[in-house]
């Protein structure tokens, strides 16, 4: 048995890069994202999510064998290999640490709503209250991040992940009636009004996330990987695009399954909450919450760790506590009572902030085909056909859906 568990241990341990990235990829926006789209379009925006994955797997290459080959990451490298390098490294790192501070307030508002809501369900009616609750995750994290190091830090993100993936699975096989139904609104469709373009964008942003990739060169050092593990970060990416696709799409079958098929679309993730007790019961509510609970969790914890990283990452450091990165996790952290003291509703901050990540993207990809093609950095290991035609097509696909975005903001 022992033996058993040691090998557990050494195959988690070996994708952890992937699973961090999983749990800090599908958060709460992602849950508002997927039961919005299902609950409005059945399945016929999964071809987003479906393509988003997939390119994910390239980004994730591309930045892992960077770091692998150069053993640099890729903000420092921007500023030293780039033309104006350092100011694309400036705006990039600025525009994330803001992206992700909006994310952070709008995850812990929208994890206390629905601890609220499980407690007014099976504690009482009038709840607990979501600015104790806030507070109660704000010291948990921080006391977490304090005492912890990077295989603290993956070993509790995969336990999140496990929690959000099983709890979503679980959800989706418990309150879909009936699946021939649900088959019948797969077929692929380009939405043709603006919400339906904003969600398919928002679902994109959500998905392919230009800080997932900046984070994975920073991932991969921590890991200490060298060429030398070049398969191993290639399975670590097909797994982690692979259970992207299969958790996100779980909430929207989850979604479509019940929901579309009533008429009943949801704007936020609170929403879907109320309207699946009548059908589903409260066993099947409270494992769907305990998936949001796990999805907000699991992306909480390292978007308080993405200010310091990206900053050690611009300045060619490795991570250490100080009292600066301990001030600033702290800071960040205390964002998330914003929403529970002024009233706000979580989602506005969690939609601007997916919404805003597709225009970094474009950016983000230009600069990594960049590096990856130079063979003074590469040598042998530079960017082959396959790769170089999953990037252009990465840039293609996120340049469509900016333009689409824009379209939508200006009709609006």
């Amino acid at each position: 048995m022992n033996k058993f568990m040691d090998k557990v241990k050494d195959w988690l341990s070996a994708f952890g890069p992937g699973v961090f990235l999983i749990g800090y990829t599908i958060g709460t926006g992602s849950v508002t994202l997927m039961a919005s789209a299902g609950s409005r379009y059945g399945l016929s925006l999964l071809w987003g999510l479906a393509l988003s994955c997939f390119f994910v797997y390239f980004m994730l290459t591309a930045h892992g064998r960077y770091t692998l080959v150069t053993g640099e990451t890729i903000l420092h490298s921007y500023r030293k290999y780039i033309p104006f390098g350092n100011w694309i490294a400036i705006l990039t790192l600025i525009g994330l640490v803001l992206i992700e501070l909006m994310a952070l307030m709008g995850i812990t508002g929208i994890v206390a709503d629905v601890i609220v809501e499980w407690s007014r369900i099976h504690v009482s009616e009038t709840g607990w209250n979501p600015l104790i609750i806030a507070a109660f995750l704000i010291v948990l994290l921080f006391s977490l991040i304090m005492v912890g190091n990077y295989s603290l830090f993956e070993r509790i993100l995969i336990l999140f992940v496990g929690i959000m993936g099983l709890s979503f699975l679980t959800s989706m096989f418990l309150v879909i009636r009936s699946p021939s139904a649900l088959i019948g609104t797969i077929t692929p469709a380009l939405p043709n009004d603006k919400t339906g373009i904003f969600l398919l964008v928002g679902l994109i942003g959500t998905t392919l996330t230009a800080p997932s990739f900046v984070v994975r060169c920073i991932l991969v050092k921590e890991k200490k990987w060298t060429i030398k593990d070049l398969r191993t970060e290639r399975n670590d990416c097909v797994i982690a695009s692979i259970l992207m696709f299969v958790i996100s799409g779980s909430i929207m079958i989850c979604a479509a399954g019940t929901l579309y098929t009533t008429g009943q679309p949801v704007e936020k993730a609170i929403d879907m909450v109320h309207t699946l007790e009548p059908f589903a019961g409260r066993f099947a509510v409270s494992i769907f919450i305990l998936g949001i609970v796990g999805a907000g969790l699991s992306s909480l914890f390292p978007i308080s760790l993405l200010g310091p990283w990206l900053y050690c990452d611009y300045m060619g450091r490795e991570f250490k506590r100080s009292p600066g990165t301990t001030g600033f996790i702290a800071l960040s952290l205390l964002c998330g009572l914003i929403v529970p003291l002024t009233g706000a509703r979580p989602v506005y901050a969690m939609i601007v902030s997916q919404f805003f990540q597709i225009f970094l993207l474009p950016v983000v990809v230009l600069c990594v085909m960049y590096l990856t093609n130079r063979k003074d950095l590469m040598g042998d290991h530079r960017a082959g056909l396959w790769l170089n035609l999953g990037a252009a097509g990465t840039l293609i696909f996120s340049l469509a859906a900016s333009f689409e975005g824009i379209l939508g903001v200006m009709q609006g």
